[in-house]
C-alpha cells in the first residue's frame, strides 16, 4: 500500500472515531519504521484519549496490514496550546486562548484572555491588567495567530 492511500485509510478511521488527523507521516529507518499522526478535535484530547486512538488504530492496521516491515506507531494530538482557526472559535467560547494581532490595539500586538464573545467579524476578550478586569474587541481581520493558552493563577 502506498502512503498516500495509507494516508486516506487513516484519515477515515480517524474521522469514524470522531477526530481530525491533522498530520501525518512514515519513515523508515536500520531501526525499523515509525508512523506518527496527529489527531485533533474540537474537545480537549487527554492521555486516556490517546490511548484509546491508538488501540482503535493499533487494531485497524493490524487488520489491513499496510506495512510491511516492523514500524513504530506514534499518536498524539496539537496539545495544550494547540493553534485555533478564526472560522471555528465557536467551540473554543470562554476558554483561554492567546491572540497576536496584525496591527496593535491600545499598544499591544498579544493579549491572553478568555473568549467571551464572537461574532462573524469580531471576538471579545476578557483579560486582566494587574487587579482589573477588561474586556477589549477584536477584529478577526486583525487576528495574526490564535491558539488555547495555559493560564496560571
Amino acid at each position: 500500500m502506498d502512503t498516500q492511500e495509507l494516508k486516506t485509510k487513516l484519515s477515515e478511521k480517524c474521522q469514524e472515531l470522531g477526530f481530525e488527523l491533522v498530520e501525518f507521516s512514515l519513515s523508515f529507518s536500520r531501526e525499523g519504521g515509525h508512523l506518527s499522526i496527529i489527531i485533533d478535535r474540537d474537545q480537549p484530547i487527554d492521555m486516556n484519549t490517546i490511548v484509546e486512538v491508538t488501540n482503535h488504530l493499533n487494531e485497524y492496521l493490524d487488520s489491513i496490514n499496510p506495512i510491511d516491515n516492523p514500524y513504530t506507531l506514534d499518536i498524539s494530538s496539537l496539545g495544550a496550546e494547540k493553534p485555533l482557526k478564526k472560522d471555528k472559535l465557536d467551540a473554543y467560547l470562554n476558554c483561554f486562548v492567546h491572540v497576536h494581532l496584525s496591527q496593535p490595539i491600545k499598544g499591544e500586538n498579544i493579549y491572553e484572555g478568555t473568549l467571551v464573545k464572537l461574532d462573524e467579524e469580531n471576538i471579545t476578550l476578557s483579560y486582566r491588567v494587574k487587579t482589573r478586569t477588561l474586556l477589549i474587541d477584536i477584529a478577526k481581520a486583525n487576528i495574526s495567530n490564535i491558539r488555547l493558552a495555559v493560564k496560571f493563577s
